[in-house]
């Protein structure tokens, strides 16, 4: 085996402006709302089921949506920032995100599979050993979001770190502030060291030839020899290459006063999910996740800016406020969330999509308000308009989740540095 220092991948073009809207959906349970499971179209009893999951996933896929995310944590959800709340009104408990993609994967035939994983405690070469088999399960429809955790009960379930008990509010403060961007530059350099792992393996290196009794090429396997702050990996990795040779990486980023998740936007992520709340402030982040891509010296690379809503949708004007109402009342207080929240029709929302497309956005990852009502709406109500307006496709056009988002499938930095 060899070693070798890293290249880029050769860059596609970047996403034009006129090209067709990409859209998502995020599931998480029975809807982003907290008290989604009490709706009667909620399926509360399945939540910790396969055949749940999977017609979700078949419903998203019906809609020709680009893919659906998987949430997942490493500890119980919390309506408290940082911290378990022992609330016993609201869903608590989750299936694996990886898991669930893998099982949905064989069900599914065009729709990307994009779970959730949190960096903070996980290492890297399970989740690329992970995310590389979900590709081989898929066929190429494989991505992953990665996030942070700065949660201090999380961290207790493994006892390798300390972290500092905080609230909200004391984001910018700055002793937690240098915290949560020591987490931020621990995630980009696990992004890093799971893009070496997927390249370890070159193209071809299986050779598979029962004549000669070769199964595989050991020159075309390669030590990553990652050493820095966080991580320290010799590799190679035990699984080839994945199918899409790099499966889209995908990172949330709010806006902080340290400019953290930006910066992993632009220095690691395929795709960016970002929570602007009207169009001024949608170009404003835009144009600082380009900067941040500009100082990681990847202006030229394609990365795609979704934004996100959460969506609560009725075909009649009005109903959907009125439901979302309904449900605050259930829940004890107003709904509150770090994205924009919208209440109105699918034409209405379709308006709202193109309004906030034009500062740069290329695609929107919406958050169903109660999957069960909300995720029918956007696939049956919202896509035939957004085709109607020529905006959004009629057929999946690629096999792929880097097919589908416009990525070219990357050079492996290993054999192309060989080669240079």
């Amino acid at each position: 085996m060899t070693s070798a220092s890293p290249s880029r991948p050769s860059p596609a073009s970047p996403p034009a402006s006129a090209a067709p809207l990409h859209l998502a959906v995020a599931l998480d349970g029975a809807g982003w709302h907290p008290a989604a499971w009490r709706e009667p179209v909620a399926r509360p009893r399945d939540l910790f089921t396969a055949g749940y999951w999977t017609d979700l996933v078949t419903e998203a896929e019906r809609g020709l949506l680009d893919f659906v995310t998987i949430e997942d944590a490493l500890g119980l959800q919390s309506s408290h920032f940082s911290a378990p709340d022992g609330r016993t009104d609201q869903v608590r408990g989750r299936l694996d995100a990886v898991l669930i993609a893998a099982r949905v994967a064989p069900l599914t035939s065009h729709i990307g599979l994009v779970p959730t994983v949190v960096a903070t405690h996980t290492e890297p070469f399970h989740i690329s050993k992970a995310i590389a088999t979900l590709d081989y399960v898929s066929t190429g429809r494989a991505g992953v979001r990665v996030q942070v955790s700065p949660r201090r009960n999380e961290a207790a379930h493994f006892g390798r770190r300390s972290v500092p008990e905080f609230r909200f509010e004391d984001l910018d403060t700055p002793g937690v502030r240098e915290a949560v961007v020591g987490l931020f530059d621990e995630a980009a350099d696990y992004i890093e060291v799971v893009r070496r792992l997927w390249d370890s393996w070159e193209d071809g290196a299986e050779i598979r030839d029962v004549s000669t009794g070769r199964f595989i090429d050991r020159e075309k396997l390669h030590y990553i020899d990652f050493e820095g702050k966080y991580f320290s990996v010799k590799g190679p990795s035990i699984t080839p290459r994945p199918p899409q040779g790099q499966p889209p990486v995908t990172v949330l980023a709010h806006a902080s006063a340290s400019g953290a998740p930006f910066g992993l936007v632009g220095r690691s992520a395929d795709i960016g999910y970002v929570t602007p709340h009207d169009t001024d402030q949608a170009r404003a982040v835009v144009a600082a996740v380009r900067a941040a891509q500009e100082t990681a010296g990847r202006a030229q690379d394609p990365v795609h800016l979704f934004g996100d809503l959460v969506v609560f949708l009725d075909d009649e004007p009005g109903a959907a406020a009125a439901r979302r109402d309904r449900l605050d009342t259930l829940a004890g207080r107003p709904y509150d969330s770090d994205a924009r929240i919208f209440t109105g029709t699918p034409a209405q929302l379709a308006d709202l999509l193109e309004e906030l497309r034009s500062s740069g956005l290329t695609g929107f990852r919406l958050r169903p308000g109660v999957v069960g009502h909300d995720l029918p709406a956007i696939t049956r109500g919202l896509v035939p308009e957004l085709q109607r307006r020529n905006i959004f496709r009629r057929s999946y056009e690629a096999d792929t989740l880097r097919g589908l988002l416009g990525l070219a499938r990357p050079a492996n930095r290993y054999a192309a540095a060989e080669n240079a």
